[in-house]
């Protein structure tokens, strides 16, 4: 018999290595603009209380703090969660840190705003819990409050697609390989590691692909009352030109 397959982020080993890769020096020094510009998207400010959907280790929480909201972030991955508080710490400010799957977590305190952002949407392997993850986001705001979702579509996908790379950083050389899977419905990432001692640390995932339409349409049945499209977090239209996908939903 089998044994049961693991999910894409049960290889607590590879996301410890990845994330120096992930979320390298450049992803960290636009966060704070990022941040100002999900506040003005979701219309909250100083004292707003913001829930960030897999906050990883809390590259956008902690600069949500430093504008004086009131964070919470949640992720299933317990060592970001160290990070994000060592970070937190180090700015001097407090978050709220909760180690919980998305799919079950639930709050008796509702929310002005919830953000997911930097393409943590769509890994798990059954789109049921896709939908499962937006209506507990719904369900912790406030009447009114705003989901800000910023992830990769197929549009994009198919727009920037590449069969892979390699590239030196965080001390490793990084190899990459993409595949489309299905009729565009998912991407296919396998990501290889190899530090300077030759240790290689492999990692192969597929991320479900939705078009901005249809992920908008699945909002709306999730508990969603509006949706827009922006192609970035600056309001730009969502066209040929878009590089990325940003929807602002309202509950």
């Amino acid at each position: 018999m089998k044994g049961k397959k693991n999910e894409w982020f049960e290889n607590e080993n590879f996301w410890l290595k990845y994330a120096p890769v992930m979320f390298d020096g450049q992803q960290w020094a636009q966060a704070a603009g990022i941040a100002k510009s999900v506040c003005s998207l979701a219309e909250v400010g100083i004292g707003s209380s913001v829930l960030d959907v897999c906050c990883g280790p809390g590259r956008i929480s902690v600069e949500l703090a430093l504008l004086g909201l009131k964070v919470t972030g949640v992720d299933i991955t317990q060592p970001f969660l160290d990070a994000a508080a060592e970070t937190a710490a180090d700015e001097g400010v407090s978050i709220e840190l909760v180690n919980r799957d998305m799919r079950a977590f639930s709050s008796r305190k509702k929310f002005d705003a919830a953000v997911n952002i930097y393409n943590s949407f769509g890994y798990c392997d059954n789109p049921r819990d896709d939908m499962k993850i937006l209506r507990r986001v719904s369900q912790s705001l406030k009447k009114g409050g705003a989901f800000v979702l910023e992830c990769i579509s197929r549009e994009t996908a198919v727009r920037y697609f590449t069969e892979g790379e390699w590239f030196e950083r965080a001390g490793m050389t990084v190899l990459t390989e993409f595949k489309v899977s299905g009729a565009w419905e998912g991407l296919s990432s396998k990501w290889i590691l190899i530090e300077k001692d030759g240790t290689r640390t492999e990692h192969e995932f597929v991320q479900r692909l939705y078009s901005a339409p249809q992920l908008r349409d699945i909002m709306l049945e999730c508990g969603f009352f509006s949706a827009q499209i922006f192609g970035g977090f600056n309001r730009e239209p969502y066209d040929q030109n878009a590089k990325t996908m940003v929807i602002v939903a309202k509950k």
